[in-house]
């Protein structure tokens, strides 16, 4: 099962070079941040040949830009917006926790997130997003997204306690995904649960310092018989 995660900055570089990096990377699950508007998604997301998620509506407050995709046999039974507390009224961030069922009975969550730029207040978002996974219970998960945090600052480390780092399980080198054209940071991640098996890690796709500030992370997992729920 291939994952991807990807900040596409509003398709602001062009739905279409989004689209080539995406197709190139052919992913079951697509975990996006900054989706632009519900009609750009929706456009985007028939052009890749996968399903968006529900995104729950929140009247009189402004989007939670955070979105799920699916490629079959995959299908979402359920979405959960999560809005984090104290970020900007014009910006909100959040997570978007989705429950996908296969055919085949297997079941997860995939939560896309977003974290803001103050280290206070993305530790906070932290602890707000491990809660969610809590509530999981026994089914496994996957969480992919823009932290705005490199590995050693407290965001990631809080949610590497609860969560496998796919991209440090997969020891694939620095990981860099910003910015796109001349990496130097590694803020975009996915953690899985530790029932969920990482086989590989890469980075990019074709043309994707091109689409995107972010380069996209696509990590490929196996799935357990535990996963069928």
């Amino acid at each position: 099962m291939r994952i991807v995660t990807y900040n596409v900055r509003g398709f602001r570089n062009g739905v279409d070079r989004v689209l080539r990096v995406v197709r190139s990377l052919r992913p079951d699950v697509l975990l996006l941040q900054e989706t632009g508007s519900r009609r750009t998604l929706r456009r985007f997301a028939a052009g890749a040949s996968m399903r968006a998620a529900p995104d729950p509506r929140s009247p009189g407050r402004r989007r939670v830009k955070n979105a799920v995709l699916l490629a079959h046999p995959w299908r979402s039974s359920s979405a959960e917006l999560v809005r984090f507390e104290g970020s900007r009224h014009w910006y909100p961030r959040g997570a978007l926790a989705v429950r996908a069922l296969s055919e085949e009975g297997s079941s997860l969550w995939l939560v896309s997130t977003h974290f803001g730029l103050n280290g206070s207040e993305r530790g906070r978002q932290a602890d707000a997003l491990m809660r969610v996974v809590a509530g999981f219970g026994q089914v496994p998960a996957v969480v992919g997204g823009d932290l705005n945090a490199t590995p050693e600052m407290r965001a990631p480390t809080r949610i590497s306690t609860g969560l496998l780092d796919a991209w440090a399980t997969a020891e694939r080198g620095d990981g860099f995904t910003f910015p796109a054209s001349r990496p130097e940071a590694r803020i975009d991640y996915v953690f899985v649960s530790g029932s969920i098996t990482v086989d590989s890690a890469s980075l990019g796709g074709k043309g994707s310092a091109e689409a995107s500030d972010h380069l996209p992370v696509c990590v490929d997992v196996v799935l357990t018989a535990s996963e069928r729920l």
